[in-house]
C-alpha cells in the first residue's frame, strides 16, 4: 500500500478498509508516513468524514499502536472511571474530579492531553506544578493510581503512540472540529487504560469546537457508539461553553483556581455545577452511588470533609511535585510579571462573552501553541473574570491580564474588553448541562 493513494481514496470519498486504515496509524506510529501526508490524511478525514465501521478501526488501530494497561493483578477494590471533555476555555474540572471521585471510592487512571486549538490542556497546566511527573512511566503511574485512588498524566510513549503524533499536527493543522479524529483521539486513549466506564463532557456554544448543539449531539452519539462497539461502557453529557468555565484561563491560574475549589476558597457556581454533574455521573456508572442525587452528595461530602483535597495533595507528591503544595500554592506556582486589572469602558450586564477569543487571548500570551514545538508560558493568562449577567460599573475590573511584558498585556486588554459585550440586562444564559447522551 501506498500512504498516498489511501489519502487519495478519502480526498475523494471513498470508504477506507479496515487493512488501509490499519497501515495508516502504523506508519504514524513508526514514522514511515510523513508528517505531511499525516496533515493531508487528517485533512481528507476533516472534509469527507468517517463511516461508524471507519471510526471503529481506526480507534482500535490507535489504541493497539502502543500498551494497553491491565490492572488485574493490583486487585483494586474499586471501578476504574474517567472523564474526558472535548475542549473549553477555563475548563480545569479535571484537577478536581480525579480527586473527588477516588475518595469517593472509584480509581481514576486520567490520561490527558496538551492545549489544542484555542483550548487549554490539562497536561499544560500540571506541567506549572514544580516537579510534577505529568509523563511517569507505566509502573509509577499503576503505583499512584493503586495507592492514592488516582493519577493525572499525558500519553507516556507506549500508550496509543499512533494519537500523540496525530494530536499534534491536527492542533495546527486546522482539523481539530473533526468528528471522526476527535472520536478516535479521546478513545483510544481512554480504550489503552482499561477503564471500566467513561463519562464524556462534550463542550457545546462559542467556546466549543462543536459551537452547535447539533454538532455537539453528534459528537456525543459517535463517541457512545464507537466506544461501546470497542467494549467501553460510555455515557456524555453536553455542557454549555458560551463563556469560561472558571474565572481563570491560563495554566498556572487555572492551578490556582482548582486548588481555591478544592479547599473552598472560592468556588465558581458553573464550575461546581459541572464537576458534580459529571462526577454524579461515574460515580453512577461505576456502581458507587444508586442515583445521581446520592452521587452528588458523596461528592460534596468528599469535598467538604477535606478528603479530596486529600487525595489531589498526595496525588501530586506522589508524582514528585512538592508535598505542601495545596498550602502553599501561591509559593509554587510561576506568576506573571504583569498582573493588572482590565477597567470597564462603561456599566451595564455582560450580556455576550466570545469565549474562542478569550482562549486565543491565552495563547497570544504565550499560555497556548501556535506550532506544535512551542514552549508554554504557564504563568500567563486571565483571571477574575467577570461572567455572564454580572453587572459591572464602570472603571471596575473585567478581569485581570497576567503578562510578562507592556505589549503582552496590551493586546490582552484588547482581547478581554472586545470579549466581554455590555447590553444593558442580562440574557438569558443557556443550561450549564444541557442534555444527556448516551
Amino acid at each position: 500500500m501506498l500512504p498516498q493513494e489511501i489519502i487519495r481514496k478519502k480526498r475523494d470519498g471513498g470508504a477506507l478498509s479496515e487493512a488501509e486504515i490499519t497501515f495508516i496509524v502504523e506508519g504514524l506510529t513508526s514514522g514511515a508516513v510523513s508528517e505531511g501526508q499525516v496533515a493531508a490524511f487528517a485533512m481528507a478525514v476533516f472534509f469527507q468524514g468517517m463511516s461508524v465501521a471507519e471510526r471503529v478501526a481506526l480507534t482500535r488501530a490507535m489504541t493497539q499502536s502502543g500498551t494497553i494497561l491491565d490492572w488485574r493483578d493490583l486487585d483494586l477494590h474499586g471501578p476504574l472511571l474517567d472523564k474526558h471533555s472535548t475542549g473549553g476555555v477555563g475548563d480545569n474540572v479535571s484537577l478536581m474530579l480525579a480527586p473527588m471521585v477516588a475518595a469517593c471510592g472509584g480509581y481514576v487512571p486520567m490520561i490527558s492531553g496538551r492545549g489544542l486549538g484555542h483550548t487549554g490542556g490539562t497536561l499544560d497546566k500540571l506541567d506549572a506544578i514544580p516537579g510534577y511527573v505529568s509523563q511517569p512511566d507505566t509502573t509509577l503511574f499503576r503505583d499512584c493510581v493503586q495507592r492514592i485512588g488516582c493519577a493525572i498524566i499525558g500519553q507516556t510513549a507506549d500508550l496509543a503512540p499512533a494519537d500523540k503524533r496525530l494530536y499534534a499536527i491536527r492542533d495546527v493543522t486546522a482539523t481539530v472540529e473533526s468528528i471522526p479524529l476527535i472520536t478516535a483521539s479521546i478513545l483510544s486513549k481512554k480504550l489503552s487504560a482499561g477503564l471500566s466506564a467513561l463519562v464524556m463532557d462534550v463542550k457545546t456554544g462559542n467556546g466549543a469546537f462543536m459551537a452547535d448543539l447539533k454538532d455537539a449531539r453528534a459528537l456525543a452519539q459517535s463517541l457512545s457508539q464507537v466506544a461501546t462497539d470497542a467494549g467501553l461502557p460510555t455515557t456524555a453529557l453536553i455542557t454549555d461553553m458560551n463563556e469560561p468555565l472558571a474565572s481563570a484561563a491560563g495554566n498556572a491560574v487555572e492551578v490556582h483556581n482548582a486548588v481555591d475549589y478544592l479547599t473552598g476558597a472560592h468556588r465558581d457556581a458553573r464550575l461546581h455545577e459541572v464537576t458534580l454533574a459529571l462526577g454524579a455521573e461515574m460515580l453512577v456508572s461505576g456502581g458507587l452511588a444508586a442515583d445521581l442525587a446520592a452521587a452528588q452528595v458523596k461528592l460534596q461530602t468528599a469535598l467538604n470533609s477535606g478528603k479530596a483535597t486529600e487525595t489531589f495533595a498526595k496525588m501530586v507528591s506522589a508524582l514528585d511535585g512538592p508535598a505542601d503544595f495545596v498550602e502553599k500554592a501561591s509559593a509554587y506556582l510561576p506568576r506573571a510579571a504583569l498582573i493588572r486589572p482590565v477597567p470597564a469602558p462603561q456599566s451595564g450586564f455582560i450580556a455576550k462573552i466570545d469565549t474562542r477569543a478569550i482562549g486565543l487571548g491565552v495563547i497570544g500570551l504565550g499560555g497556548g501553541r501556535m506550532r506544535a514545538a512551542d514552549t508554554i508560558d504557564p504563568a500567563t493568562g486571565f483571571t477574575d473574570m467577570a461572567g455572564l449577567g454580572t453587572f459591572v460599573h464602570k472603571g471596575e475590573p473585567l478581569g485581570f491580564v497576567h503578562a510578562q511584558s507592556e505589549a503582552q498585556f496590551a493586546a490582552a486588554e484588547l482581547t478581554l474588553m472586545q470579549a466581554l459585550q455590555f447590553g444593558p440586562k442580562p440574557d438569558t444564559t443557556p443550561p450549564i448541562v444541557a442534555r444527556i447522551a448516551g
